[in-house]
């Protein structure tokens, strides 16, 4: 017997490429299961607004590859508060929903959390490109959001090389430095300008200089726009090293965009699955994740108040290879 009969899905903050197949994942395993699953559009403000549609197999077909999200996401100021928390509860409520099923990031795990207090089952899945989530070692749209740097970063090479300039590019990572540390270790970045670590532009400038000296005809620096504008990073080697002149590319939104790798389109599925399942077998009020290769579910509680740790190994294993 399943501990529910009944579950909604949601998707809430920024979008995450890899969303849509989860959503599919848990709308057709709730299904499999003879589960009713319902779709809530535009995240917390369409809870609130109850705009709550039943959802069928045909529902989610064709999705897997899509990147955004099908549901929509909207901010919502009102369910930051206690009685918007509780409107959304007692809208649940009043159409039978046992169970919550909230995809996105930070903020959209603070309102899963919220519910949970109100004794609305929930489980939270991470979809967010940051990779901020704790007890998670990758979020769902992680894996694409670094893809999309890599490439840009390819093409930036050739037509700096080519010139015989620098490039400086601002990637998304308000807190956290993952898209820039990857996609900076995997594209073979000079320097990493991430928030956990700090930085000298001194140092930065420095080793451009000596790089061009040695030889070498271009060089990549990748800033996580928690660390500062590009611009300004930028503005501050030329004020160093007026000969470098390195140009700046932002790469915005694009980071977002775009059909998800294979790794996020089974991360999703895995997790969408396994949320599903956890609310049958009447575990709630858990984030998931997968850490070493294996699924989790750890308290929603802690996964909001647990910030996630930076990976120095990984930043050091950068900086070594930069030389």
């Amino acid at each position: 017997m399943s501990a529910v009969k009944k579950i909604a899905v949601l998707t809430s903050g920024g979008d995450s490429q890899g969303m849509n197949a989860a959503v599919r994942a848990v709308v057709r395993t709730a299904l499999y299961h003879g589960i009713e699953v319902y779709g809530v559009q535009r995240g917390y403000q369409g809870l609130l607004n109850n705009d709550i549609r039943q959802m069928d197999i045909r529902s989610v077909g064709d999705i897997i590859q899509r990147g955004g999200t099908i549901l929509q996401s909207a901010r919502c100021q009102e369910f930051r508060t206690a009685e918007g928390q509780e409107k959304g509860a007692e809208i649940l409520r009043s159409h039978g929903i046992d169970g919550l099923i909230v995809i996105g990031g930070d903020g959209s795990y603070q309102g899963a959390n919220k519910l949970s207090k109100l004794g609305i089952k929930t489980m939270g899945l991470p979809g967010t490109i940051d990779n901020d989530i704790s007890f998670t070692d990758f979020t769902i749209g992680f894996d694409t959001a670094v893809s999309v740097v890599v490439d840009a970063v390819n093409k930036l090479r050739d037509t700096m090389s080519s010139h015989e300039r620098s490039s400086v590019v601002e990637v998304m990572g308000r807190h956290c430095g993952d898209i820039a540390l990857y996609a900076g270790l995997a594209s073979g970045a000079e320097s990493i300008l991430v928030p956990e670590v700090p930085f000298s532009i001194d140092e930065v400038s420095q080793r451009m200089k000596h790089n061009f000296d040695c030889g070498k005809r271009h060089s990549i620096v990748l800033v996580a726009e928690g660390v500062g504008k590009g611009e300004d990073i930028c503005n501050g080697i030329i004020e160093r090293v007026p000969s470098i002149e390195p140009r700046v590319t932002v790469l915005g939104h694009i980071q977002r965009g775009g059909a998800p790798t294979p790794a996020d389109r089974i991360l999703a599925s895995r997790l969408g699955d396994f949320a599903v399942r956890s609310l049958m077998e009447g575990i709630s009020g858990k984030g998931c994740g997968i850490i070493n290769g294996q699924l989790v579910a750890t308290d929603i509680d802690l996964v909001v108040n647990t910030k996630k740790e930076f990976n120095m190994e990984l930043y050091e294993l950068a900086t070594r290879l930069s030389q």
